[in-house]
């Protein structure tokens, strides 16, 4: 029996060589998820599993992806850092046709798809939420990766000055894409690389970082504003931990309007301002926060440039036209909200 990608006897088969139970697979169902990863949870012998893999068309990167969230969930299962605990871990894709691993379920939620009534009925949580979204990213930015077995994850050298020129290139790829409107319909698009390669921090000291990191990226507690984990680590690297939470800033809502930011929930009022994420942060890093602006633009425009491309194949025919134009709209308001911290 298969399910979406997972030969469950395969599967059965690959958990009998390493001790994970006895019997059958019982109960497995297909959790939602915000990527086209599978996550697939079922029990076995009375224990609980998520297993994690890409999805059946895999894209060129998916197999060492997988491999890179395992490696950084093992080698930060002992720290303070909530995240989904690591089980094990398959690097030969040719066992279920690609790299996987199991992880214990997160017991919590994503306010994303809506709060939960303790949540949704106090601004006090809410506020308590945003605070621990920040604590989350500052401890991650705390670990010291090479004590950690965490060397060669990433680039760390020259890791800024790599940015504005790997996303421009990127950008500038998306023209292979029939009918795409092209940069021209991007607010600010040359201004904004100018002025992140005249304004760059002239050192910084490396760290995990998540790489995706907002509200639809969490998991939080039923009975508290606690994080229960950080999920979809999907970008984990070695680079500038500050661009963790350059990317919080620049996804989050502006003011008291829900709508004005790239990720929110309902209801918005309780949660912190982003002036207040960062006085939340700067205790709580040894990193100098002076240049934290220049993060947020940086975040902008790389997500802006990220979330174009499914604005590009849409244009090809190649994603949902719908989905395309609302991405594309996300990617308008990232320039103009880096735009506008320029000015």
């Amino acid at each position: 029996m298969s399910i979406e990608g997972v030969d469950l006897a395969v599967l059965t088969g690959w958990m009998d060589g390493r001790g994970l139970g006895e019997g059958p697979i019982e109960n497995p169902v297909r959790l939602a998820g915000g990527t086209q990863n599978i996550l697939l949870k079922f029990t076995r012998a009375g224990r609980s599993y998520v297993l994690r893999r890409p999805p059946p068309h895999l894209r060129d990167n998916s197999n060492e992806t997988m491999r890179r969230e395992a490696r950084v969930l093992g080698a930060i299962r002992d720290t303070t850092v909530p995240h989904p605990r690591l089980i094990a871990a398959e690097p030969d894709e040719t066992v279920l046709g690609a790299a996987f691993y199991l992880m214990e379920p997160i017991d919590g939620f994503n306010p994303t798809t809506g709060l939960e009534p303790l949540h949704a009925g106090s601004p006090d949580i809410r506020h308590r939420m945003g605070l621990a979204l920040v604590e989350g990213i500052a401890g991650l930015g705390a670990l010291d990766y090479r004590a950690l077995g965490l060397e060669g994850l990433g680039k760390p050298d020259n890791y800024l000055e790599r940015q504005v020129a790997r996303w421009k290139a990127q950008l500038a790829s998306y023209g292979e894409f029939p009918d795409w409107t092209g940069p021209g319909e991007i607010p600010g698009v040359e201004r904004v690389a100018a002025w992140l390669e005249a304004h760059r921090p002239a050192s910084f000291e490396a760290g995990i970082i998540h790489g995706d990191y907002h509200l639809a990226n969490v998991m939080y507690r039923h009975d508290s504003g606690e994080l229960a984990a950080i999920v979809d680590w999907e970008l984990t690297t070695i680079g500038d931990p500050l661009l963790d939470l350059g990317w919080l800033l620049a996804t989050w809502p502006l003011g008291d309007d829900p709508d004005a930011g790239t990720v929110s929930v309902r209801p918005w009022r309780g949660f912190p301002t982003a002036t207040e994420l960062v006085g939340h942060y700067r205790p709580r890093t040894h990193r100098d926060l002076s240049a934290i602006a220049w993060y947020g633009v940086l975040a902008c425009y790389k997500l802006g440039i990220i979330l174009e491309g499914s604005h590009a194949r849409a244009s090809a025919g190649k994603a949902p036209k719908e989905i395309g134009d609302r991405l594309h709209a996300q990617t308008v308001s990232l320039f103009e909200r880096a735009l506008g911290w320029i000015r």
